[in-house]
């Protein structure tokens, strides 16, 4: 019952009440990136959600605008400014997320939302990861982050999806603050080649060439 009703009310109920609590945070972090970065102060971008649905993903923008040349993916590591490295470091950048919660496209807790380019890379099997709406936190994020490889990630979704219940949404919440205390496993600036064992980056080059082709 609770993987079909409950858990979306209580992710309405506390979207709504944590976003109240947040408003002062938002609004200073978003002045902070306007004077650091320019607009926009929001990163927006296409995400896989439930059951393979695309919804558009908010966050606090952390990165400049790619130079003449540099793809706009490849780039990310050389990208990131000071600001955006504290934002990404605190996870302060990915509190609009909320706003996803609100919406119903995103929960506070389960797998994070990936880039549709993974669907290509995904067997089966991997796929399970998008039977439930994707968190603002989840399993991999408290058992590592960054510092496991993509295959690491995917496995520890699929375990989420298969013993999803209460009990195990608190305990990831309660977790969840004490690695943001701690910053455990985050890698600011962290690139693509030293995490990923899925093929994403020969996936990222090959449609970039193609692109540049066109």
């Amino acid at each position: 019952m609770y993987k079909h009703v409950t858990k979306n009310y209580i992710d309405i109920i506390l979207g709504i009440l944590i976003f109240i609590i947040l408003i002062p945070f938002l609004i200073l972090i978003s002045i902070l990136v306007f004077f650091s970065m320019g607009s926009p102060v929001f990163f927006k971008q296409e995400r896989i959600g439930k059951n393979n649905k695309p919804f558009i993903m908010y966050k606090f923008r952390t990165m400049r605008e790619p130079r003449e040349g540099e793809n706009r993916l490849l780039s990310d590591a050389s990208r990131v400014t000071k600001v955006g490295a504290f934002l990404r470091k605190t996870s302060l950048d990915e509190l609009p997320e909320i706003i996803n919660v609100i919406k119903g496209d995103m929960s506070l807790v389960g797998p994070r939302p990936l880039l549709d380019l993974h669907l290509e890379l995904f067997d089966e099997h991997q796929k399970r990861r998008h039977e439930v709406k994707p968190g603002m936190t989840g399993l991999a994020q408290v058992m590592g982050r960054q510092s496991l490889t993509f295959k690491q990630r995917t496995d520890l979704d699929i375990e989420y999806v298969k013993n999803l219940n209460f009990c195990l949404d608190v305990k990831i919440i309660f977790k969840t603050f004490l690695v943001v205390c701690g910053a455990d496993g985050i890698k600011t600036g962290q690139k693509i080649e030293e995490v990923d064992d899925l093929g994403i980056l020969d996936l990222l080059e090959k449609k970039d060439k193609e692109n540049t082709k066109k």
